[in-house]
């Protein structure tokens, strides 16, 4: 019974964090799209923070369970927010910052989080085992891994759309051609997370971020303290 509690608990703490922050990811990604001309995602009700509008039930609920419970990061995916980059006002250029505009989302969200834990913790004295204080503390954790993980820089990731962006023309277009792959990239991706294979790149990542957090956050410490 107290396996059980604690699966549910787990489940609980760490389905808002993964929602939004999966949700906002893809938001992120139809506003600036729209601020650059093109209005798909608008037109197709995708730009809401509302889970249920981005939600895919394997990427965006199971996966990340499964991982968090396996002491993984939790990643995961939502349904991509379409966007016509044919319609952006200069597609190549345009197309990195809209691809950047997930992961900015999600290092804003982790360092909301990240506030809301300090404020929690230093300010309200709330035992660090508290549901809410464990919640702020896996938002930190999953903005950080997502943030951290769609920067790699492989298509259909962000960082391998931000990569094709940048590159010359002709190399861009054949780099672009690995999105051809989409699934057989997260896959492999998926199982190199799994055999710690990419567990260099994402500790160090979310460990600099985390760093960064720190700094941020020093001005609302000392105000608590």
């Amino acid at each position: 019974m107290n396996d059980i509690d604690s699966i549910v608990q787990a489940i609980a703490v760490a389905l808002i964090p993964i929602l939004f922050a999966i949700s906002l990811h893809e938001a992120a990604h139809g506003f600036v799209a729209r601020y650059f001309g093109d209005p798909t995602a608008a037109n197709e009700g995708r730009l809401t923070a509302n889970p249920l509008k981005h939600i895919d039930p394997f990427g965006t609920v199971l996966l990340p369970l499964m991982l968090a419970l396996a002491t993984l990061p939790p990643l995961g995916y939502a349904k991509p927010v379409p966007v016509d980059y044919g319609r952006l006002r200069n597609p190549k250029k345009q197309m990195a910052f809209v691809a950047a505009a997930g992961p900015a989302a999600n290092f804003a969200m982790g360092f909301g989080w990240m506030v809301l834990w300090v404020v929690l913790v230093q300010g309200l004295s709330f035992d660090r085992h508290d549901f809410f204080v464990q919640m702020a503390r896996m938002g930190v954790l999953v903005n950080c891994s997502m943030c951290v993980f769609n920067l790699i820089p492989l298509p259909p990731l962000d960082g391998g759309r931000i990569v094709t962006g940048l590159l010359p023309m002709a190399i861009a277009r054949h780099y672009a051609k690995i999105e051809r792959y989409s699934l057989i990239v997260f896959i492999g991706l998926i199982a190199m997370v799994y055999y710690g294979m990419l567990s260099g790149y994402m500790n160090g990542g979310i460990s600099i971020m985390q760093y960064i957090y720190g700094i941020l956050v020093k001005p609302l410490l000392i105000l608590l303290s």
